[in-house]
């Protein structure tokens, strides 16, 4: 496995312990379609949210939000249809949209030193 796939799915395990302690049911991780892939689904209450993860080392040149541009909120939006399509039990709930930037420090088993996470990151309707 690569150092990044590591990373990643490292920050994605912080994310997913966020939303846990926070009420959330996790209902899939790295959810993948041909049309894009979607690194956390998650339910609470009435709201069914996709959450896109970005890790970056510290001192990252790049915020993580930054690489949730347009054309990739505009896959990940494709892909939550596919899911919605395939668990019609979760069709007409409320759906939001979030990013979450985690960084982390280089060393072999790396430490999170921040997260921020960022309730409803997008705007479906300007896609």
């Amino acid at each position: 496995m690569s150092i990044k796939k590591t990373r990643g799915d490292f920050g994605e395990e912080h994310v997913c312990t966020y939303l846990g302690n926070h009420g959330y049911e996790i209902l899939a991780r790295n959810y993948r379609k041909r049309t894009g892939e979607i690194d956390i689904i998650a339910i609470k209450e009435k709201t069914i949210t996709f959450v896109e993860v970005k890790t970056r080392k510290h001192g990252s040149l790049t915020a993580g939000i930054t690489a949730v541009n347009p054309e990739k909120q505009r896959k990940i939006i494709k892909t939550a249809e596919h899911f919605l399509k395939e668990n019609p039990q979760h069709y007409g709930r409320k759906m939001r949209f979030d990013a979450a930037e985690v960084y982390i420090t280089t060393d072999e088993t790396p430490q999170i030193i921040e997260m921020n996470y960022y309730n409803d990151a997008y705007d479906t309707r300007l896609l």
